[in-house]
């Protein structure tokens, strides 16, 4: 890698961040249809105007948004990364507004500049400069900027299936990374599945006086005991044969969990003001279980009345949503079937189950090239080794590049550990973009010599 262009980055910073604010300006709320077009042609032109060739192709939901250089070699990498962000609300916890990029304190605070506008612009922008800089890439680049993530990316899977020949790569990056609290470089080399699912319970035809819970079922009360058969106190998920596919670590990703330390994982427990973890595990229990432990979760209950004040009532009806975190070999499809013969076999087979959303666990192996050129280009930008994270407690849409593309993904970015993404403040730190950029672009030198 040539300082030089490394010091072009850093004389041309400004101009970086202002395409960057530029993107984060314009809205582009999925869940709400806003700016969604609008936000696909200014990343098709961005692209164009560093000399990618870039066009935006529809699909049944919003379109894509797709680009390549060819390169000296038939080498391929391919970039994911989305246009879409989540709703600003709640729009009074914002100390600026949500799509000013407001520059403060050496952040730039904007909805969607960490999740995930900023990690798309850094890439377009590292690529961009090596080919002004080179005239030529060592390897051909791919981006894929798909619009519907922060919806569940619906069309995804059956956009790569139909568009696979155009797809094809060797290696992938996905959409995001962030940098730790021990200002450690984070890397990360796959994603938890998920379950999605309601759980519904139904009695009288409408809200009752609650005076009639003597003598009427109360359906609040029905789905509360048929969750308790779910889970015990002990965080054991009782669904026969749920662990059955969960495969253990690694003697690799066990040493990689080692070597991160605890002090990242104190200092976040601290700072939302959680004074121990489930089980009070610690040290490498604790990461093991984090990483590639299944979950089972209850995000929301809804049931009768819930205002201020008193109103006693029996429910009609009550309703939960749950989430299950899977992981490698765990099939949701297969966990859905789990669940629904559980109940019925506890004698809850009245309960409504209704699958939402589904999508299958990923990892791509410690060892790969892919990984060891992005290990490399950390030590580089950053002068210290990454923390490397087999996998991660979230999810996303990573599954069909592994069944159509059979892509092995690894996943930097611009992040940092407050960048508190799908929250007020959605912030990133400059200095995480400016190396984010170069990260990217020592990342292409090494790959091409693997």
């Amino acid at each position: 890698m040539d300082n030089g262009e490394f010091q072009y980055v850093d004389a041309h910073f400004g101009q970086f961040v202002d395409e960057l604010r530029k993107a984060v300006q314009k809205p582009s709320i999925a869940a709400q249809n806003v700016g969604m077009g609008e936000m696909a042609e200014h990343f098709r032109q961005m692209m164009e105007s560093y000399g990618i060739s870039a066009r935006i192709i529809p699909t049944k939901g919003y379109p894509c948004v797709y680009g390549e250089v060819k390169g000296k070699s038939d080498k391929t990498v391919l970039f994911y990364d989305h246009y879409d962000v989540q709703p600003p609300d709640p729009l009074d916890e914002w100390v600026s507004p949500p799509f000013s990029g407001e520059i403060r304190d050496g952040k730039i605070f904007a909805r969607g500049v960490s999740d995930n506008k900023g990690h798309a612009c850094s890439r377009i922008q590292a690529i961009g400069t090596l080919l002004r800089l080179r005239g030529e890439l060592p390897l051909t680049v791919k981006f894929l900027i798909e619009g519907e993530e922060e919806i569940g990316s619906p069309n995804l899977s059956a956009f790569i299936q139909e568009n696979a020949d155009l797809l094809r790569a060797d290696y992938g990056v996905w959409e995001s990374g962030y940098m730790g609290r021990g200002e450690i470089p984070g890397m990360y080399l796959g994603v938890k599945g998920i379950l999605y699912v309601e759980l519904e319970t139904r009695g009288a035809p409408s809200d009752m006086h609650s005076g009639a819970a003597s003598s009427v079922p109360n359906p609040a009360w029905r789905l509360v005991w048929a969750l308790s058969t779910i889970k015990d106190e002990n965080e054991r998920i009782l669904i026969p044969g749920f662990y059955d596919d969960v495969l253990d670590p690694t003697d690799t990703e066990l040493e990689l969990l080692r070597a991160q330390g605890d002090s990242q994982r104190d200092d976040r427990r601290a700072s939302i003001g959680v004074k121990s973890p489930l089980l009070e595990l610690s040290g490498l229990d604790l990461r093991v279980r984090s990483l590639f432990s299944p979950t089972a979760n209850i995000c929301g209950f809804r049931a009768g009345y819930l205002g201020e004040g008193q109103k006693t009532v029996l429910p009609s009806k009550a309703l939960v949503k749950m989430d299950f975190r899977l992981v490698p070999n765990q099939d949701p499809a297969d966990i859905l079937a789990k669940l629904k013969k559980h109940l019925a076999g506890k004698g809850f087979d009245d309960v409504i189950v209704r699958l939402v959303s589904m999508d299958y666990p990923v990892k791509t192996t410690a060892d790969h090239p892919v990984v060891e050129a992005a290990a490399k280009a950390a030590k580089l930008v950053y002068g210290k080794s990454p923390s490397i994270a087999p996998t991660q407690g979230g999810s996303g849409p990573m599954h069909p590049f592994r069944k159509y593309l059979n892509l092995p993904l690894v996943s930097f970015g611009v992040g940092y550990w407050a960048s508190n993404n799908h929250g007020p403040n959605e912030n990133i730190r400059l200095v995480d973009y400016r190396n984010g950029i170069k990260m990217v672009m020592a990342f292409i030198d090494n790959l091409a010599a693997v």
